[in-house]
């Protein structure tokens, strides 16, 4: 209902994400990555326009449903997206976020059950969601993909996302979900991360582009370059794509710079990346991540504190 096709896109997922999802402003800017009187403005003009205009919002016609589906679905991935990496709080993990964005995912599954792109979604969320038991210790710290113990992935889920994502892609309609749903079955199929086809998910990334032609999906590209070619290869890539002035609010993409730079051997320049992730406020678990790569750092350049 909030995703009246009188406002534009954008306007549709994160009012939907303030009004019926419950999300706070400050989370909504961080899924869109600008600052959060920036997406506060948004709102208010949202409503207004709702209110000025006499919008109704009311439950469409099953003709008009087809208008609302980009909408919706990326409403329930950044649903899970801020429960699988809270963007605030002392958690990295949002249980109930994930849970409840995978409920709304089954729905949409059985209101839509012909739309490869609504099946897309629900494959990726399972084959993604099926690694939270690894995701962080015994002591509340984030493990990296690379280091999980596969053997506390939920197999069942997994199964599940694959079946599902065979079954779109048979029905020869791609699109952006079914991508994403593929590279993470890269991951999921993989028996141990030496094992990782990273050129597959490079070139699955590169056709995401088609869809999705962000400086995120690019940032996502470079990275799965950097494990296939190399991390020169990676950081020429990532360094492109930093200039533009929204990831300079993505942790990750500091995150990413400072790994590259690290395996390189240029570790000023990768604790001067790793202080910029921290400066934007990450969450504990995060922090604690960052802290320790930094004191890694420190200890294997065998020189003194490091800027």
């Amino acid at each position: 209902m909030c995703c009246h096709p009188a406002l534009a896109e954008a306007v549709q997922v994160a009012l939907t994400l303030r009004c019926v999802c419950g999300l706070a402003t400050a989370e909504i800017a961080a899924a869109f990555l600008v600052p959060e009187a920036t997406m506060a403005k948004r709102l208010a003009r949202a409503r207004s326009k709702i209110r000025d205009t006499g919008i109704r919002l009311r439950m469409p016609a099953v003709p008009d449903l087809a208008d609302r589906v980009s909408a919706v679905l990326r409403v329930v991935y950044l649903v899970f997206t801020e429960g699988h990496k809270a963007s605030t709080g002392p958690a990295l993990v949002r249980g109930e976020l994930c849970d409840a964005a995978l409920r709304l995912a089954r729905g949409l599954a059985v209101l839509l059950p012909g739309e490869p792109e609504v099946t897309g979604l629900l494959a990726l969320l399972l084959l993604t969601d099926a690694r939270r038991p690894a995701r962080i210790d015994s002591s509340g710290e984030l493990v990296l993909l690379a280091d999980q113990d596969r053997g506390q992935w939920d197999a069942a889920m997994i199964s599940e996302g694959e079946l599902l994502l065979v079954g779109a892609l048979r029905a020869g309609r791609p699109g952006p979900y079914q991508l994403h749903a593929a590279i993470a079955a890269c991951h999921s199929t993989s028996r141990a991360a030496a094992q990782t086809d990273w050129r597959e998910i490079a070139a699955l990334y590169g056709e995401l582009l088609r869809y999705e032609p962000t400086p995120v999906v690019e940032a996502n590209r470079a990275i799965a370059v950097a494990m296939s070619e190399g991390p020169a290869a990676g950081l020429v890539i990532l360094d492109a794509v930093g200039c533009h002035p929204q990831l300079g609010r993505w942790p990750q993409l500091h995150l990413a710079r400072a790994d590259l730079l690290r395996r390189l051997g240029r570790a000023a320049e990768a604790a001067g990346a790793y202080q910029a992730a921290l400066d934007l406020g990450p969450t504990a678990a995060e922090r604690c991540f960052i802290l320790r790569r930094v004191s890694e750092l420190k200890r294997d350049s065998g020189c003194g504190p490091l800027p």
